[in-house]
């Protein structure tokens, strides 16, 4: 093994994790972990840091295994049903997400999750740079979300400006009352940034248990009449449009000369 090649790639191309995730085989944290147990190698030699840069030049090899060429990114909106898991595995052995998908796809990673009993848009792709962007894009997220109990506007409302709860700050949700079913609800709700389960405790902290949340659009990407656990990709231009160089991959620049 040889870690000289750490340092005469220091100066050059993009950090090897980076590089991994964005080919869509692991996560950043995922790629690192890999490398701890020296199964990447570049050039020929076993990395023994992820504080590697690679250039378009190097050999990437995991597990003897020339990485794949690198494809256009790719994203896909996913009508999520109840029940199933967003990840590859599950501990517990749930149905997931990526069981469900047709065969013939590329590996995807999800943008962002929505957890076992919650459905709706989630979008998907090939691309782990791609995936990073979404995810801290800022763009908003909309929810329609029924819940059990009595609803106050007024407390509702209060949500615009954040709310801290068991110390904890949630950021600004803006939240109104759709309907009233008997004793049940249906609220819209949008926030910038969700943490995991983010709406239902906010909820469950207003006197309200929910039911049945879906999440009907990411940006400027929408839920529409996408059926339950249909897939549908993203047009290129779309995505172009939506995302400019964010969704420009070498692949693409190949393509266009």
């Amino acid at each position: 093994m040889n870690s000289g090649l750490e340092g005469a790639a220091a100066n050059k191309g993009e950090r090897i994790a980076k590089v991994l995730a964005r080919a869509g085989l692991c996560s950043r944290r995922e790629a690192e972990r890999w490398i701890a147990a020296g199964r990447v190698a570049v050039d020929g030699s076993v990395l023994l840091s992820a504080a590697t840069n690679v250039g378009e030049e190097s050999e990437i090899r995991v597990d003897g295994r020339a990485l794949p060429a690198r494809e256009r990114a790719r994203l896909f909106r996913y009508h999520k049903p109840k029940g199933l898991v967003t990840s590859h595995r599950d501990e517990k052995g749930r149905p997931t997400v990526f069981s469900a998908l047709p065969e013939g796809l590329p590996r995807l990673l999800s943008v962002g999750r929505l957890d076992i009993a919650s459905e709706g848009l989630l979008l998907l792709t090939n691309d782990g740079e791609l995936k990073r962007r979404l995810e801290t894009s800022g763009w908003l997220r909309r929810y329609r979300v029924r819940v059990h109990g009595a609803v106050d506007e007024k407390r509702l409302s209060s949500l615009a400006h954040g709310i801290a709860i068991d110390g904890i700050a949630y950021g600004p949700i803006a939240a109104h009352l759709e309907r009233v079913q008997g004793s049940n609800a249906w609220l819209g709700a949008s926030l910038r940034e969700g943490r995991n389960r983010e709406l239902k405790r906010v909820f469950e902290h207003l006197g309200l248990t929910v039911t049945r949340l879906i999440r009907l659009s990411y940006g400027p990407f929408q839920l529409g009449n996408l059926g339950r656990g249909e897939l549908v990709e993203v047009p290129k231009k779309v995505l172009l449009e939506q995302l400019g160089g964010a969704a420009t991959t070498p692949a693409d620049a190949d393509h266009r000369r």
